[in-house]
């Protein structure tokens, strides 16, 4: 059961049925190969591009009436409806997109692009390197969100897109739209980043060493040559488990399992487990069945590497090109990206005299508030809209 926010309303209701009147119905993910090359920050380059997105609602005369949704980590194109009447779930940011709700496909053509580096139908790893005839593997090149952002840029451009009514994403998503309006300015009308950081912290990045070492010590993981139907699950579960831990709060765990012991094992047990430990052993083993290893590996160094003042000579230097509004949001709970990291970001950006908004999110459920709780923020995403649209 999944709860949805429509506008106008005070409170949320409930989705009891398939299909129902708010949903953008069965989706589609689309896939367009771009016969170029990208250049990456690295100096290498990449092409021909793959590229998977999903399009909601329809896209006006003018041209001018998409919004870009960008995804988190381990996310992907599918952000809305669902693949079938038999899907158990419907896309991640079902409750944000559809009609009447607070991306309004009455009003506004949505699109969520699969990033580069991800396994979710865009090249990456898993993908074949033309110039072998075998997947990428680790000769994939590593790849930075900047690079993710202009290979979106080619999307838009295959599809005669060339003004955003906004960019929107939480997580490694803001990071994409912090980056949009550094990039493209001319092109882009607004962004909404969401428990974002303008900055990778040393904590954040010894986190993903902790995951990264455990996939490499699975001696399934062969250097990145492992077989997909042998994967280095046990590995590879462990460094979901890691990743999850952030992703979540000292608040939110005590709601959600206290100090409960799994109904079945006596106190004494030695293998016993908690409750905390039985979830987090569940989400892991279940992960490497719908993602590779390898493609995790790529985003987290994504994630480690990026630094909004990459190639500039400080922060202020690289947010100078920044010309539209922007609207922030960051989690008191969030301590993979704590507040004070969005806040950095906005206090310069104020400094530049740039039109910018903040938010900080009174929400217990950690860097996951913005999945959690949305009800929190949505209604300035509302008014933010609908103020640009006059």
């Amino acid at each position: 059961m999944s709860r949805v926010f429509l506008l106008g309303a005070d409170t949320f209701r409930q989705q009891r049925e398939w299909p129902v009147p708010d949903s953008v119905g069965i989706v589609t993910t689309e896939s367009v190969t771009i016969d170029r090359e990208l250049r990456l920050e690295s100096g290498r380059r990449l092409g021909p591009i793959t590229i998977a997105f999903e399009r909601y609602g329809r896209l006006n005369e003018g041209r001018d009436n998409t919004i870009l949704v960008t995804h988190a980590w381990t996310g992907d194109a599918h952000a809305a409806g669902r693949h079938s009447a038999d899907d158990r779930k419907p896309g991640w940011w079902d409750n944000l997109i559809g009609p009447g709700k607070v991306l309004d496909t009455d009003r506004y053509h949505i699109i969520c692009s699969n990033v580069i580096g991800s396994c979710k139908g865009s090249t990456g790893p898993t993908s074949i390197n033309p110039a072998t005839g075998r997947p990428y593997r680790l000769s994939f090149p590593v790849v930075m969100v900047r690079d993710m952002v202009r290979a979106q840029k080619m999307l838009l451009e295959h599809l005669e897109i060339d003004t955003l009514v906004s960019v929107i994403g939480g997580s490694m998503g803001a990071m994409q739209a912090l980056e949009w309006a550094l990039l493209y300015p001319e092109m882009v009308r607004s962004i909404i980043p969401i428990a974002g950081t303008g900055r990778t912290s040393p904590m954040a990045i010894a986190l993903n060493a902790l995951a990264r070492q455990a996939i490499y010590n699975d001696p399934l993981w062969k250097k990145g040559n492992y077989k997909p139907e042998h994967p280095p699950s046990n590995g590879f579960a462990l460094a979901r488990a890691v990743g999850h831990i952030s992703f979540l709060s000292e608040a939110s765990m005590e709601l959600k399992f206290g100090r409960r012991f799994a109904a079945r094992d006596g106190l004494f047990d030695f293998f016993g487990q908690f409750e905390v430990e039985r979830y987090l052993e569940y989400n892991g083993n279940s992960f490497p069945a719908r993602f590779d290893c390898n493609s995790f590996l790529y985003l987290a160094k994504a994630l480690d590497l990026y630094d909004v003042a990459w190639g500039s000579a400080g922060m202020a230097e690289a947010l100078s090109p920044v010309s539209c509004p922007s609207l922030w949001f960051a989690f008191s709970s969030d301590w993979l990206y704590p507040p004070k990291q969005t806040e950095d970001v906005v206090a310069v950006l104020r400094q530049l005299g740039k039109p910018v908004q903040y938010h900080l999110i009174q929400s217990d459920y950690g860097h996951d508030s913005f999945l959690v709780e949305p009800e929190k923020f949505t209604a300035h995403v509302v008014d933010f809209l609908a103020r640009l649209a006059t």
